[in-house]
């Protein structure tokens, strides 16, 4: 895992991508200082970090993009799945290595917050919430973008498909506010998400009867609960859209509320991802 991850932090520091990435983050940043806390006088930074998110779509997929789509395309995927070393571990130290470019831009930007301590007294816990949020949605987003790459050998597609997956995510919350609400509707997709939760199963364990029983076994709960309250299920696109909003959650840490469950969610998102990334690798390594 270490050799993995000097060998992607050398790669972002002998090319460009590393260097337009810092610079973009920094400048951004600065950028948005300059208006909200110089120009407009107001000194708490986490309004900087609320509104430079956006930045997210164009700075993950450049330090993502490359991460297995060029082990692919040059044919060097072979030798490293080959050595003594888990998949597990190559994943891991690819995302590490990512999240520490990231985490460089990060520290670089606490010059910001610091200047302004200069001129008077700012609400650290807050600026240090969305601090916290901050860093949590970026190796989220970390996550995404290296479950991407796995899926080409290009990096302009590895980019462009995090850029649209990310972007899906911007508009979550108001596509969810319009989502349909009738009962008949949830039970589709209740059923829906029953038939993709199986097909992920036979995919998973290439067993049929263990797809069918898994679809067998979620209808019988989704009937007994059905039963059991009418009304379970109403609105049930709503709350499952609801509950993959990540940067509705980022909204209570810019205001310094630190909940465990945010964190927890946060932590859970990528390790899935990860999760994701290793079967996949997985799956081609032994196809």
């Amino acid at each position: 895992m270490t050799a993995v991850f000097k060998k992607e932090i050398r790669t972002y520091y002998t090319s460009m991508t590393g260097y337009i990435f810092l610079g973009f983050l920094v400048f951004i940043s600065a950028l948005y200082f300059g208006i909200i806390n110089v120009r407009g006088h107001y000194a708490n930074y986490a309004h900087v970090l609320s509104g430079t998110t956006i930045v997210f779509l164009i700075i993950i997929p450049t330090i993502t993009m490359r991460l297995f789509s060029e082990e692919t395309r040059q044919k060097t995927d072979q030798l490293l799945f080959t050595a003594p070393v888990s998949v597990f571990r190559i994943v891991i130290g690819k995302y590490l290595a990512a999240l520490t470019l990231f985490l460089t831009g990060m520290a670089v930007t606490l010059l910001f917050p610091l200047a302004l301590s200069r001129f008077g007294e700012i609400p650290v816990s807050q600026i240090a919430g969305a601090y916290i949020g901050y860093i949590l949605l970026g190796a989220c987003f970390i996550a995404v973008g290296l479950f991407v790459s796995v899926l080409t050998d290009s990096q302009v597609i590895a980019a462009i498909g995090t850029f649209g997956a990310l972007f899906i995510f911007y508009l979550l919350d108001g596509l969810t506010a319009n989502m349909p609400t009738d009962r008949v509707t949830s039970l589709v997709f209740v059923i829906l998400c029953i038939v993709g939760i199986a097909y992920l199963v036979y995919n998973g364990t290439n067993n049929i009867y263990a797809g069918i029983v898994t679809a067998l076994v979620c209808l019988t709960g989704s009937a007994l609960a059905l039963l059991w309250n009418n009304y379970i299920f109403d609105g049930a696109i709503i709350k499952v859209m609801s509950w993959f909003s990540l940067l509705k959650r980022f909204d209570n840490f810019t205001v310094g509320v630190l909940a465990a469950s945010d964190v927890i969610y946060y932590i859970t998102f990528s390790l899935v991802f990860i999760f994701l990334t290793k079967y996949t690798v997985e799956k081609r390594r032994w196809s």
